[in-house]
């Protein structure tokens, strides 16, 4: 059965520091100690914070501190408690935490290739292999909801000679979900080992991180066969699907009533490539602009490797390519008053091409040195 559980993700710079030591070294030596299930680092190509400082990898003098996302998913008693350690490490920034479902992989045999370790499964009281009678429990779940998956994996790991994330995500588009993106960690820790990438190596065995959207019956569908093709823990979340390829198809949704003192907040995550344009601008670069002028509280860009979104084919880097054409995330959160405001700017920009999701976020931290907003303590479930 898919097992309750809460995602951590911590937004910070390169350059932030905790007790002396970079502080996502810092974070990800948390996460190793504390044996979180699963966890990665991202490097953004470009966002800023509460402070509204912008860092882009386009300018030299502003790519020295770019934004990085320290991501971990385990059960809410493991998770809750860490949110206070990297909050105390972590006295500026975001923190946000999201309700998920945790999935641990299949293939019993815990066959891999390309230097995957299979998963521990049942310690600590984390969900154990979900056999196909759970996961067709999961499709009952799920029917009718739109839904993110989430699967975390090796970077060398290969399936019949192929990486094994290009099979994974034309397993999803196979499914029709609407869009899926192959992100490549830095650092991070499944099963609670930590695997992190060292300079001038190849680095297969660090994890990364694939983000993909669709139906319910969609994605539990493409859940069946990824557990059948390869070992690999994954995670699912309910999201409100916006917009796809210039339609909308509607508007961020409000929140649950939640108690007293307790608010939800919302994230706004937009699909795009770095082909896509506003006039002669990149349109994701336009977005974080139209953001940041507009006020909104945070907004972060994410390359990912290899991805798709709506009927276009799964795309990504091509060699002596005259422009890139990588897949991008850009992630924005906000309260819901504001995210509606935000999304306004995400419509317009968007009017031709992109998907567009809304997500509940029931709990978040955003700090600088003189201003504090939110905080950690979880609002009402909204468990998918």
């Amino acid at each position: 059965m898919a097992a309750p559980g809460l995602k951590l993700t911590v937004f910070l710079g390169d350059r932030d520091r905790a007790d002396g030591a970079l502080l996502a070294d810092a974070l990800m030596d948390l996460f190793a100690r504390e044996r979180v299930a699963m966890s990665v680092l991202l490097r953004g190509t470009e966002g800023y914070g509460l402070e509204h400082q912008m860092r882009t990898e386009r300018l030299l003098t502003l790519s020295e501190d770019l934004p990085l996302l320290a991501i971990a998913m385990d059960g809410e008693g493991r998770i809750l408690p860490l949110a206070e350690q990297a909050a105390e490490l972590a006295p500026r920034g975001a923190i946000a935490l999201e309700r998920v479902r945790l999935l641990e992989g299949g293939r019993e045999d815990g066959a891999a290739e390309g230097g995957q370790s299979p998963v521990p499964a049942g310690s600590e009281g984390r969900p154990t292999a979900a056999p196909p009678s759970a996961l067709q429990e999961v499709e009952a779940q799920l029917a009718g909801a739109q839904t993110q998956l989430t699967v975390f994996l090796a970077r060398g790991h290969r399936v019949s000679g192929r990486p094994a994330y290009e099979r994974a995500v034309e397993c999803m588009r196979g499914h029709g979900l609407y869009g899926a993106n192959m992100l490549l960690g830095l650092d991070g820790t499944v099963g609670g080992e930590r695997k992190r990438a060292r300079f001038m190596s190849r680095n297969p065995a660090v994890p990364s991180m694939i983000v993909a959207v669709g139906e319910g019956r969609q994605v539990a569908a493409a859940v069946l066969e990824l557990r059948e093709m390869l070992r690999m823990p994954m995670a699912l979340e309910r999201v409100q699907v916006c917009k796809r390829d210039g339609v909308q198809l509607s508007m961020p949704a409000p929140p649950p009533v939640s108690g007293e003192g307790l608010d939800f907040w919302q994230k706004l995550t937009v699909y795009t490539g770095e082909q896509a344009r506003h006039g002669r601008e990149p349109l994701h670069e336009t977005l974080v602009r139209r953001l940041r002028e507009a006020g909104a509280a945070g907004a972060s860009t994410l390359r990912g490797v290899f991805g798709y979104h709506g009927d276009h084919d799964p795309h990504g880097e091509r060699l002596l390519a005259l422009g890139r054409h990588a897949p991008l995330l850009t992630i924005a959160i906000d309260t819901p008053e504001n995210t509606l405001r935000w999304f306004q700017i995400v419509d317009e920009l968007t009017s031709e091409v992109g998907l567009v999701t809304c997500e509940n976020v029931p709990a978040l931290r955003a700090a600088t040195p003189s201003l504090s907003r939110g905080g950690l303590r979880l609002a009402s479930a909204d468990t998918p």
